[in-house]
């Protein structure tokens, strides 16, 4: 982002202008934006805790049969090791 301060200030007013023209003219405001924001955090969240739930029984079933196996094959490795 090198280069002078006052051409990326007069782009970034430019670019807040046109997009600001083009959410009038589809009749969007701030506070409905905000609020669509909002929402969308909301469901974000609200899909990954629900992906968890999920999830989460599923892993320590899982791992109930494969951190035993692994456990045995790094022992056996180790103890193959120290001959």
């Amino acid at each position: 982002m090198r280069g002078d301060i006052g051409g990326i200030v007069i782009r970034l007013l430019i670019l807040s202008f046109v997009v600001g023209f083009v959410l009038n003219v589809l009749n969007l405001d701030p506070g409905s934006l905000l609020r669509g924001i909002g929402g969308t955090v909301e469901s974000v969240f609200t899909t990954a805790v629900d992906a968890l739930r999920w999830a989460v029984p599923h892993i320590l079933i899982g791992a109930i049969v494969v951190v035993p196996i692994w456990l045995v094959l790094y022992l056996l490795r180790y103890a193959r090791g120290r001959r």
